[in-house]
């Protein structure tokens, strides 16, 4: 293994990077946006001619696999120009370019995101029902049923995440899971993870992953796959169609984890729960401003040390870090 990869104790490599590129979101969903958001100032915002520097650093070092989250991303402006320029990033390592986003938007750019060489999205529907969805992001399902057809017509690959919620929306796994089957459609199940905006999480909001499993058995033989280095563990169901369960608290992945992620402010998390980050948007800032070679060099360096230390020093996993207090919640971080 390239010692320049970066790596934790725990002899994780880092090949995913996350960046979210804004912190503005037009959903309310309770398990990601406080009732009341503080938006970051815009002149705060890691702009993207620093995002792809430190793109372009972090592919040299091992990442393979970018995600563009927000908020959502489709509500900065300049994004699909910047997939574009990541495409850049393909000739010295980087393997895919992908997206997580909530759909609202995407009837108007699901084109052009296929054309600027996005490779896939993840895209977020928590209900089925209009009157529950709604209730859930504040928003009509509509432009969101619109914004997947859009991307089926262009040909642009994606996947489904629902975050399930007891009492909220735990009656979609059946007809999620026949709607998603009918149009062959991957999707994935999230256990409601402790990093909603207003910190009301409790653990028996959760609907585990082995209480998906019993409701899935009531119509469905259940066949569970290898599972690989994503977080999702894969049933088949028939032997005929796949679903993945993505079981951060019942059933954790992080012994495998291999990301890390950056916030829209220049922010690095080495965990999703991580209590603190590592603020690299001077550092950023500093090198793109910077034209002498040698005083870049020197910044290239001072930032592959921080990270490097920040990373090494990653917690073994979500159990280790519960009980400390999160710094910030999910609409900021990206997911």
């Amino acid at each position: 293994m390239s010692p320049a990869i970066f790596s934790d104790q725990y002899g994780r490599y880092k090949r995913k990077l996350r960046i979210s590129v804004t912190d503005r979101c037009n959903f309310k969903c309770m398990y990601c946006m406080p009732e009341h958001p503080e938006w970051i100032k815009k002149k705060d915002l890691l702009d993207f001619e620093a995002l792809y520097l430190f793109c372009e650093f972090m592919v040299q070092n091992g990442i393979q696999k970018i995600r563009i989250t927000g908020g959502e991303p489709l509500m900065r402006q300049g994004v699909v120009h910047f997939v574009r320029d990541l495409q850049k990033l393909r000739s010295i390592g980087l393997k895919r370019i992908s997206m997580t986003t909530n759909a609202h938007y995407l009837a108007k750019y699901a084109y052009d995101l296929k054309q600027a060489g996005l490779d896939d999205l993840n895209i977020s529907l928590d209900s089925l029902d209009a009157q529950q969805f709604l209730k859930l992001t504040k928003k009509s399902i509509e432009p969101v049923l619109q914004g997947i057809q859009a991307a089926q017509l262009v040909g642009l690959p994606f996947k489904i995440n629902t975050v399930l919620m007891k009492g909220k929306n735990d009656d979609q796994i059946l007809p999620l899971v026949n709607w998603a089957k009918a149009h062959s459609i991957p999707l994935r199940f999230i256990e409601f993870m402790p990093l909603d905006g207003d910190a009301l999480w409790h653990n028996h909001d959760v609907v585990t992953e082995q209480e998906i499993l019993s409701v899935l058995a009531t119509q469905f033989d259940l066949r569970e796959l290898k599972q690989e280095h994503e977080p999702a563990r894969l049933y088949r169901l028939n032997d005929e169609y796949d679903i993945g369960i993505i079981s951060t608290i019942s059933h954790s992945f992080c012994g495998e984890c291999d990301r890390i992620r950056l916030t829209a402010q220049g922010e690095l998390y080495n965990c999703l729960f991580a209590p603190q980050g590592l603020m690299l948007k001077p550092l950023l800032d500093q090198i793109v401003a910077e034209k002498n070679t040698d005083l870049r060099q020197t910044l290239q360096r001072t930032i592959h040390e921080k990270i490097s230390a920040y990373i090494w020093h990653k917690a073994k996993g979500f159990h280790s870090l519960n009980k400390q207090p999160r710094k910030i919640s999910m609409h900021t971080l990206g997911g």
